[in-house]
């Protein structure tokens, strides 16, 4: 745009109508004509109310040649500023008729220009069972999916052993190769042995004044799923079953677990109850409590007058199968919580879950959820796999300089997730102070799966 000079119109118009050939109107005053002096500082204009100029004063001093001045006008308003910046600027040093520009400042953008959103492809098909509740998940990654009414609270019989272990190695906790503290058998609980037998419970023959250590007994709950022994510990850590009982809700509670209920430290009452999606929590905790899930995955161990006892999660070792807890009972039916492990793309990925009510006969519910589970591991394993969500030298992003110039970004590698048909991730770029730029990937609950920086294409 030129500088815009003031010309005098062949007829001087009205004040405040419209200048011919100007977007502004006259001014209320005319501006001088260039030739006409101009006051100073040293000659200021007189204030409102003063006497008329002399004559001497009036007089017009005879022209000479000056520099052209243009005048420049920028208006600046917004809510925190406003106003009028006149600016003048001689011809000299510059071609005439130039003028000065003022930019804002452009800042640096980078985009995203692939889907912000990503799906594994491929048939999302798992035996689910038709009966009862599952849910399965993978360690770190979300939940696979489920069936059932994953939120209906039932009887979970023996799978409540978990929460009395958790418990007691939170209070109690071993390391590698600790026995722990020794508890004593009384002569009530080697006395009640006989009756709880004619009950058909689970149970480890027990004597008065047994000495046992706390990793013996724990072996006893998870492996043989003694009732007998849940009674025991839970007297040893609290005084009594029932104070015990108060333990495991409050830790239940801490968890989020707001559908289960603990009537009993061994889940042969039916009025303990819970939820495949509640379990499912305390399966996701326990994973990381080393020396529970060591016991869990035990086929068999020796104690105090039991002597050998063994497992009654027959699939341990079987794909990849490391435990947990079983549990049956006419109420509850067939019940597992369960863990596997396997290799995908170099790294060990853990399958874990929770299946309740398994329909059978009391001697074919157990059966029944082992071989259901067994079906859905097997099927599910392979499914979890490594996956490029973006390949190397991808353009994904585009930054654009204050030049307004573009520049494609890429990851110097493939961006790559474990993961399974039908997993949703997300895919967002951001810059650092430094003026590096990374891609991020999350998955479908928003927790951050990895970041990788991108580099200039080519």
């Amino acid at each position: 745009m030129g500088s815009l000079g003031w010309r005098p119109p062949a007829g001087p118009p009205s004040p405040g109508e419209p200048v011919p050939g100007s977007l502004f109107p006259a001014p209320a005053e005319p501006f001088p004509p260039a030739h006409q002096h101009l006051p100073t500082s040293a000659e200021p204009f007189p204030p409102p109310g003063a006497p008329a100029p002399t004559a001497r004063a009036k007089a017009v001093r005879p022209p000479r040649r000056r520099r052209s001045v243009h005048l420049i006008a920028l208006a600046v308003v917004s809510p925190l500023t406003a106003g009028l910046l006149l600016a003048a600027f001689p011809s000299s040093g510059g071609a005439p008729g130039q003028t000065a520009v003022l930019t804002r400042p452009v800042t640096v953008s980078t985009t995203l220009t692939v889907p912000s959103t990503v799906t594994i492809p491929g048939p999302v098909a798992l035996p689910w069972p038709a009966a009862g509740q599952t849910v399965l998940a993978v360690q770190g990654l979300g939940t696979v999916g489920s069936s059932g009414q994953t939120d209906r609270r039932v009887p979970i019989a023996s799978v409540a052993k978990v929460m009395t272990a958790y418990v007691l190695l939170r209070d109690h906790p071993l390391g590698p190769g600790d026995d722990g503290p020794a508890l004593v058998v009384s002569p009530a609980e080697a006395a009640a042995y006989a009756g709880q037998a004619a009950g058909l419970q689970s149970l480890v023959k027990v004597a008065a004044g047994e000495r046992i250590t706390l990793r013996q007994a724990l072996q006893a709950l998870l492996i043989a799923s003694a009732d007998n022994m849940a009674q025991i510990l839970a007297r040893w850590d609290a005084g009594s079953p029932q104070s015990f009982v108060a333990k495991m809700n409050a830790a239940a509670a801490e968890l989020g677990m707001g559908s289960t209920r603990y009537t009993d430290p061994s889940g042969l009452d039916a009025g303990t109850v819970s939820t495949a999606a509640d379990q499912l929590i305390l399966a996701r905790r326990v994973l990381d409590v080393p020396e529970l899930m060591t016991i869990a995955g035990q086929s068999r161990a020796v104690i105090p007058v039991a002597g050998t006892i063994r497992n009654y999660n027959t699939l341990l070792g079987q794909d990849g199968i490391i435990g947990i807890k079983t549990g049956s009972t006419t109420p509850a039916g067939g019940c597992l919580m369960f863990a596997a492990q396997r290799e995908v793309g170099g790294r060990v990925v853990t399958l874990y879950g929770v299946m309740l009510g398994q329909p059978g006969t009391r001697s074919t519910i157990l059966p029944n959820v082992l071989a259901a589970t067994h079906a859905l591991v097997t099927a599910a394993g392979p499914m979890v796999q490594r996956v490029a969500l973006v390949r190397a030298g991808q353009i994904v992003a585009v930054r654009t300089g204050p030049d307004g110039r573009r520049i494609g970004l890429v990851p110097g590698g493939d961006v790559s997730v474990v993961g399974w048909p039908g997993q949703v991730f997300s895919l967002e770029v951001s810059s650092a102070d430094d003026g590096t730029v990374r891609l991020g990937v999350r998955d479908g609950a928003g927790a951050a799966v990895t970041t990788v920086p991108l580099i200039p294409h080519g």
